[in-house]
């Protein structure tokens, strides 16, 4: 599977290692930037080049965006057709009972092709158990979820 990743400088360090894991586990992972720590950038440069790539193929690729929370990076990614991003930043505060489980119905139901994740709130550990959750829980099709993202890409025409 090919994976895009891009990150400002919130994200960068978490970046280079979420890149590195993808990769030892097979996936194709392309990096949109940062490509250096820069704390003057700012996140939609490297936001963008993900959202138009998942885009393009939304149904064949994903994408993970890091920034100090992902909600800007998800507001930035959701503005392009296709995109379904979604912020998690589960460690945030004490991990309660079946958290995991925002990511598991982003996939399930809503057919999330981004993971927007808040740097600041994880460690190296929590991110990955994050998007390895995320990756490898497959999208549902139930009748009513395909009816209801229909309807949503329906408004972006």
């Amino acid at each position: 599977m090919k994976i895009y990743i891009g990150t400002d400088h919130a994200g960068y360090v978490l970046k280079e290692k979420i890149m590195s894991s993808l990769k030892s586990q097979g996936y194709e992972v392309i990096d949109k930037g940062a490509f250096g720590y820069n704390e003057d950038d700012d996140y939609p440069d490297f936001v963008v080049p993900v959202a138009r790539e998942v885009s393009k193929d939304s149904d064949n690729v994903k994408g993970i965006i890091l920034g100090g929370t992902g909600e800007g990076e998800a507001i930035v990614a959701n503005r392009f057709p296709h995109v379904r991003a979604v912020v998690y930043y589960g460690n945030a505060r004490p991990v309660v009972e079946n958290e995991s489980n925002i990511i598991v119905r982003s996939r399930e139901h809503n057919n999330s092709n981004i993971l927007s994740l808040g740097a600041r709130y994880f460690t190296e550990e929590g991110a990955m158990d994050a998007v390895n959750l995320w990756l490898n829980t497959p999208y549902g099709g139930d009748e009513r979820h395909i009816r209801r993202l229909a309807k949503i890409d329906k408004i972006r025409q």
